[in-house]
This record gives C-alpha cells, sequence and structure tokens, in this order.
C-alpha cells in the first residue's frame, strides 16, 4: 500500500463513526457491514465504476494470490499476506498455479556456478 492509500485510510477512519469495535468500514450504525449490503452498495458499483465485470468478492483475494505467485515472490510472504496458517495451506490452494519450470531461478543457478567468483574459478585454479 503506498503513501497515499494509508493517508486516504487514515481520513475514512477519522471521518467514521466512533464504534464499540473499532471498525474502518462500519455501517451507519457504527457495526459490521452485513456482506449482501457491502456488495451491493459498495463492491458491485465500484466493479462497474472501474469497467470491470461481475466478479464473486473472494475473487480479488485470488487474483492478489495469483499475481504474487507469477511474480515469484516467496510462498512465506503470500501465505502471510493471506493469512493461512502455514505455507503448505497456501500450496494446497494454489500449487496448480505454480510453474513447473523457473528460467529465472536456472539462470541464477548458472550465473552463481559460472560467475567470477564462483565454483568455476576454483575448478580451474586446481587444474593448474
Amino acid at each position: 500500500m503506498g503513501p497515499t492509500m494509508i493517508t486516504e485510510l487514515k481520513k475514512w477512519k477519522l471521518a467514521c463513526l466512533p464504534n464499540e469495535l473499532n471498525l474502518v468500514f462500519p455501517n451507519n450504525a457504527g457495526n459490521p457491514i452485513h456482506d449482501s449490503s457491502m456488495l451491493r452498495r459498495h463492491f458491485f458499483p465500484a466493479l462497474k465504476n472501474a469497467g470491470v465485470g461481475r466478479i464473486r468478492f473472494h475473487d480479488m483475494r485470488h487474483t492478489y494470490a495469483s499475481l504474487l505467485l507469477d511474480q515469484g515472490e516467496n510462498i512465506k510472504y503470500i501465505q502471510s499476506q493471506l493469512g493461512h496458517s502455514s505455507p503448505s495451506v497456501t500450496l494446497d490452494v494454489y500449487a496448480h498455479l505454480l510453474k513447473p519450470s523457473n528460467p529465472k531461478a536456472a539462470s541464477r543457478l548458472e550465473n552463481s556456478i559460472f560467475s567470477e567468483t564462483g565454483s568455476k574459478m576454483v575448478a580451474e585454479g586446481t587444474s593448474k
């Protein structure tokens, strides 16, 4: 989250009615927003305004996880972002999205082995 997003959330929180549960997004009475009300009043109109087709609210969570995996993010980080109890839970849910090969990892390994500071120098140095 960028600094602008944090600033906007702080402004929103200050504008919200004080409530016993210290909710960031309470309803007008200071209570938790009912899920169907949130979808109808906020989520679906936001999708329409953004030009996004109708999706389930939970689809955003899957999209976020999928994007992190596609970027090669660490599974432990993804697990903590999603609130899963362990990385194995995250892998159980999202393993089908993992790529069967990772050319970037292969390239890093190759560079490590054959770089000027890698084992190629050691092997060359011992043959003299």
